[in-house]
């Protein structure tokens, strides 16, 4: 599938020098934080610093009211070669990588995530998408677990997270035979869920960012806790949880002005979606 974004807005210029690394660009524009992987002579590998670069991002995007969504990108040709090596060779056998903390910040992230996928994405570069929410990809992105052919094995969940979305038999094949696949095959297991043209990416992961960072702030985290709980829990279980949140959010200041606004033939306030 190729979608088209319906504005072009340029990625925000201007770098938070508080929080960026020099290969870490963060940006907080209309309440969308933007990450950008910045290390091309490496092919944005990723090394110790970078990675608590990314932790330091996301911790604030947690903390503060500001940022309502995350994007998380590349250049529109490169995305992540992975862990750059030569960093991840120097760390001492019984020091925890510094990619740890910053998995377990995605997988617990409670606003939207969204990925933008140019070029190559290889190793994390790949299995961190399975903790996003929204992930576009350039049609001639290119995805790799290469993890069994340096004989090791699955990270980030990926072992969990993928035969989930691609099933066994398709996540049996990239994760054991650990060769490159196009972005449609990245689309079919479920690590991508819309392809752009190239040129076309980094507007329509942004685009979406903004919707989503407009969106009654609860509601989507509402929404995204549910969609990330156990699988564990009955049909009738979920029914209920789900009436329990929906009475919340009903009864709450968003729902109510935006039935108003329907009821008014009004657009609704924005101030009082997030109030």
């Amino acid at each position: 599938m190729v979608g088209n974004p319906t504005v072009s807005t340029p990625l925000p210029k201007q770098k938070d020098a508080t929080m960026s690394h020099p290969n870490v660009l963060v940006a907080i524009t209309d309440h969308v934080m933007t990450i950008e992987i910045s290390r091309r002579d490496k092919k944005n590998s990723l090394t110790t610093e970078m990675y608590h670069a990314l932790s330091k991002a996301l911790l604030h995007a947690r903390e503060h009211t500001d940022v309502r969504a995350v994007l998380i990108h590349g250049q529109p040709d490169l995305f992540s070669a992975g862990n750059d090596l030569a960093d991840f060779l120097a760390r001492k056998n019984n020091e925890q990588s510094a990619a740890i903390p910053f998995l377990h910040l995605l997988a617990s992230f409670e606003k939207p995530l969204v990925a933008a996928v140019g070029g190559n994405a290889v190793g994390i570069g790949t299995t961190l998408l399975l903790h996003c929410d929204l992930v576009f990809a350039a049609t001639d992105a290119k995805f790799q677990l290469p993890f069994v052919n340096l004989a090791l094995c699955p990270e980030g969940a990926s072992s969990q997270l993928l035969p989930l979305t691609a099933g066994h038999r398709l996540a049996a094949e990239l994760l054991m035979l650990g060769e490159v696949f196009d972005a449609e095959t990245a689309q079919r297991a479920g690590i991508v869920g819309r392809i752009v043209a190239a040129g076309e990416l980094l507007d329509a992961a942004l685009v979406a960012a903004r919707k989503l960072a407009a969106k009654p702030v609860q509601a989507l985290a509402v929404t995204k806790t549910l969609m990330k709980r156990a699988p564990d829990l009955s049909m009738i279980d979920r029914i209920d949880e789900e009436a329990i949140h929906f009475g919340e959010l009903l009864g709450a200041p968003a729902a109510k002005e935006i039935f108003a606004a329907f009821l008014e033939k009004r657009v609704p306030d924005p101030t009082k979606l997030n109030a």
